[in-house]
C-alpha cells in the first residue's frame, strides 16, 4: 500500500480519536457547573471548547512523552509502522465509544496507550515497549493522581464550608460559589487542552517519524498542533452528555462549594502533571476530585456502586483497548486488504454504537440535575431567629 496514503489515513483516524476524546472528556470540566446550575449546558460546552483550543497551544511535553517514550522507536529501537498505529487508534476509538454508550467516565488516554501497546506487541513483541516509561509516566500517575486530587478536593471542600459557616442572622454566602465555578471549570478546560490534545499530537508525530517524514526527537510541527487543537475543541462542543450526567449527578449530589473545590483540585493536578510530561487521565483526576468533594461535605453521600462501576472501567481500559488494537494489528498485517477490513469493521462498530445510543438519548435537555433546576439549593439568606422564651 502506498506509504503516503496510509499516513493520511492514520492522521485522519488520529484526528477522529481527538474528536472522540473531546466529547468523551467534556464532563471533566463542565459536569459540576452544569449540575449546580452555574452554567447552562450549551454555554458550558461552548466555553470548554474555546479553552480546550487555547490550552492545546500552551505545552507539548505530553506529546513528546507519547511520540518518543512509550514505544522504543528510532535509533536503538524499532520502527513502528503506520499500519500498527492505525490499528492502535482503532482500539482506542472503539473503547471510547463503548464507555461513552455506558456513560462511564473512563480514560481516553489509557485507551490510546492500550491500543498502541497492543498493536506494538503484535508487530514487534515485548521489546518494543519501554515499560519503565509506561510505569513512571502512565501507571503511577494513574494511581496517584486521582488520590491526590481527591485529597485536595476533600480538604478544599472542608475549608470552603468552614469559611462560609452560617451564624445567627447572617447568610452563609455559599451561593457565590456558583460564580466562582465559572472560573474554576474554565481552568479545568484549559488544563485539559494542555494535556489531552497533546496525546493526538504525539500519535501524529509518531506516525511521521515511522514514515521517515520527521526525525525522531524533533519538535511537534505547528500544523499538527493546530489541527489537533481544532479537533478536540469540536468534539468538546458536541458535549458528552451521558458522561456529564454520570459525573455531575451519578457519583454524588454536587453543591456549588463542592463543585468549586473539585474543579480547583482537578485543574491544579492536571496542570502540574502537564508541566512534567505525565500523560495522566484527566477523567480519573476529575472523578477523584468529585468523590473527594462528596466526602468533604457533611451530609453528602457518595454513591459507591457507581464509583465501583467507574473503577472497573478504569481497570479494563488498558487491556481492553490493547486487545482490540492487537486484533486490528493482526488484520492490518494482511496489507491493503487488512487496512480496508479494519476500516469497515471499525466504522460499522462505531455506527452501531451511535444508533444504539439513540434508543435512550441523553442531551442538554435532560442532563441538568435537581440542584441546578432549583437554583436555590444553597441560597439561604439567613437563619431563623431564635424564639424568645415566655416567662411563666
Amino acid at each position: 500500500m502506498d506509504l503516503t496514503l496510509i499516513v493520511v489515513l492514520v492522521i485522519a483516524l488520529a484526528l477522529f480519536f481527538d474528536f472522540t476524546n473531546g466529547f468523551h472528556d467534556t464532563a471533566n470540566a463542565m459536569a459540576t457547573p452544569i449540575a449546580t446550575g452555574a452554567l447552562k449546558p450549551k454555554v458550558a460546552v461552548g466555553l470548554a471548547a474555546i479553552l480546550n483550543l487555547v490550552g492545546a497551544f500552551l505545552s507539548t511535553e505530553v506529546a513528546k512523552t507519547i511520540s518518543g517514550g512509550i514505544i522504543k522507536e528510532g535509533d536503538g529501537g524499532v520502527l513502528i509502522t503506520p499500519e500498527l498505529i492505525f490499528a492502535g487508534l482503532i482500539g482506542a476509538i472503539v473503547w471510547n465509544m463503548i464507555t461513552w454508550l455506558l456513560g462511564l467516565p473512563s480514560s481516553s488516554s489509557h485507551a490510546l496507550f492500550g491500543g498502541l501497546i497492543g498493536a506494538a506487541l503484535v508487530g514487534f513483541g515485548v521489546g518494543a515497549i519501554d515499560f519503565a516509561v509506561v510505569m513512571s509516566k502512565v501507571i503511577l500517575p494513574a494511581l496517584l493522581a486521582p488520590l491526590t486530587a481527591g485529597l485536595i478536593a476533600y480538604t478544599a471542600t472542608k475549608l470552603a464550608y468552614a469559611i462560609t459557616r452560617r451564624y445567627d442572622g447572617k447568610p452563609d454566602g455559599r451561593d457565590r460559589f456558583r460564580h466562582a465555578q465559572i472560573f474554576s471549570s474554565s481552568l479545568v478546560a484549559l488544563a485539559h487542552g494542555t494535556n489531552d490534545a497533546q496525546k493526538t499530537m504525539g500519535v501524529i508525530t509518531l506516525t511521521l517519524v515511522a514514515a521517515g517524514l520527521q526525525p525522531a526527537g524533533a519538535e511537534v510541527q505547528l500544523w499538527v498542533i493546530v489541527t489537533c487543537a481544532i479537533a478536540i475543541a469540536l468534539g468538546t462542543y458536541m458535549g458528552g452528555w451521558r458522561i456529564i450526567k454520570t459525573l455531575g449527578t451519578g457519583l454524588t449530589d454536587v453543591k456549588p462549594a463542592q463543585g468549586f473545590a473539585a474543579e480547583t483540585a482537578t485543574a491544579a493536578t492536571i496542570l502540574a502533571s502537564s508541566h512534567v510530561g505525565f500523560a495522566l487521565s484527566t477523567t480519573q483526576v476529575a472523578s477523584g476530585s468529585v468523590i473527594g468533594s462528596g466526602l468533604g461535605r457533611r451530609g453528602s453521600k457518595v454513591r459507591w456502586r457507581t464509583a465501583g462501576r467507574i473503577g472497573v472501567g478504569w481497570l479494563l481500559t488498558l487491556p481492553a483497548a490493547g486487545g482490540v488494537g492487537a486484533l486490528a494489528a493482526v488484520v492490518a498485517h494482511l496489507g491493503f486488504i487488512g487496512i480496508i477490513i479494519d476500516t469497515i469493521v471499525g466504522v460499522s462498530v462505531i455506527a452501531g454504537i451511535f444508533l444504539w445510543s439513540r434508543r435512550n438519548e441523553i442531551s442538554h435537555h435532560n442532563v441538568v440535575s435537581e440542584v441546578a433546576h432549583s437554583g436555590r439549593a444553597v441560597k439561604i439568606k439567613r437563619n431563623p431567629k431564635p424564639k424568645k422564651k415566655v416567662a411563666s
